[in-house]
């Protein structure tokens, strides 16, 4: 496997952050601090870098300091057989632009050349918010081990954005984006089951506190037949025809699909507790990361936010030393003498968004 890593992180203006340079290990490295003196932030940080986004938040301009204009994220990534690469996402009222080695470039060119996997309470929403939160989870994995995944989604997108406006007037052209979005939705639903099913793969060989079965599935995909998908979305159409032109939208689709998290066969948005939530998510990262190493050959960054607020002191330094030995981690905690016991890695001190090596 290859370890792809970012040797060394600079920050410029992200939330309460002025300027932060770190040299990083390819290990451990551990960030230590009080509450709200951004070392989260440090880690959402290397999410902009990796996916041009926030764990945290939808609005990216969120990230921009008060008083800024821009939130800048710079490193520099490390991979076997290419030279080292200077990667740089910048944030303003205007949007996003993207940088390698000091050139601009698009989003698609950019993406690809580092990911990052996160663990964070502020994710607690893909258990319990919205069913959105499961497609876009499921979704950015998926299309972080497949370009040709990221593409079809994107044409989804825009399917679906046409037959919406289509609908809007009233509907002359439905029936051409019907076809095109039966195509392109029972593709996207057959490839999503297929990661779903990897995923559930990982899941069941993973990490399980208290022994419980964790399960992802997908209801509207049961079949693996992309011919048997095409034909229940068209069905699914049909019965929705009329719902759709009061609604003047799609009603249905993988962008309406759901996604089942369950613990024991009980669905964890209704039923789990606070800690089998984040017991849940943390499982999923842990398979995600897995899954990542297994079908890339290549290790994605492992950013574990307050790890040992989830485990106890001996499980948590074991999950560090683990997830270490295969490939990047940065974690953070409010315990420096955790931190100091573990025993490796690079330690960083934050305080009032001030990074120091401790």
């Amino acid at each position: 496997m290859e370890r792809v890593y970012v040797e060394r992180l600079e920050v410029r203006d992200l939330r309460n952050i002025r300027a932060a340079e770190v040299e990083l290990e390819p290990g451990l490295n551990v960030f230590v601090g009080r509450n709200a003196q951004g070392k989260t932030s440090l880690l959402e940080a290397v999410a902009l870098l990796a996916r041009g986004r926030s764990f945290r938040t939808e609005r990216i301009q969120q990230l921009i300091r008060r008083g800024a204009e821009t939130t800048r994220a710079r490193g520099v990534v490390v991979e076997p057989r290419r030279h080292p690469a200077c990667l740089e996402v910048e944030v303003s009222a205007g949007g996003r632009r993207w940088r390698v080695d000091g050139g601009d470039v698009t989003a698609g060119t950019y993406q690809g050349r580092l990911d990052a996997v996160v663990y964070s309470t502020d994710r607690l929403r893909v258990v319990h918010g919205a069913m959105r939160e499961r497609r876009s989870f499921l979704d950015r994995g998926a299309a972080a081990l497949s370009p040709p995944y990221r593409r079809l989604l994107r044409e989804y997108e825009r399917v679906v954005r046409q037959r919406n406006a289509c609908l809007d007037r009233g509907g002359r052209d439905l029936p051409a984006w019907d076809e095109r979005l039966v195509e392109v939705g029972a593709s996207l639903r057959h490839r999503r089951a297929g990661y779903a099913s990897r995923l559930q793969a990982a899941l069941a060989v993973g990490y399980r506190p208290q022994g419980e079965v964790y399960e992802v599935a997908l209801p509207q995909a049961p079949e693996t037949d992309e011919a048997a998908l095409r034909q229940h979305l068209a069905e699914e159409l049909a019965s929705r025809h009329r719902d759709e032109q009061r609604a003047r939208r799609t009603l249905v689709g993988p962008h309406r699909d759901v996604v089942q998290l369950n613990i024991d066969g009980v669905d964890a948005a209704e039923h789990a507790s606070s800690g089998q939530a984040r017991s849940l998510l943390l499982a999923l990262a842990l398979a995600t990361l897995e899954l990542y190493r297994a079908e890339r050959g290549a290790s994605a960054v492992a950013l574990l936010d307050d790890l040992d607020s989830e485990l106890d002191e001996p499980r948590a330094a074991q999950l560090c030393r683990e997830v270490a030995a295969r490939g990047q981690a940065l974690v953070t905690t409010a315990h420096p003498g955790w931190a100091r016991r573990l025993g490796l890695g690079r330690i960083f001190s934050v305080d009032e968004g001030r990074v120091t090596a401790a």
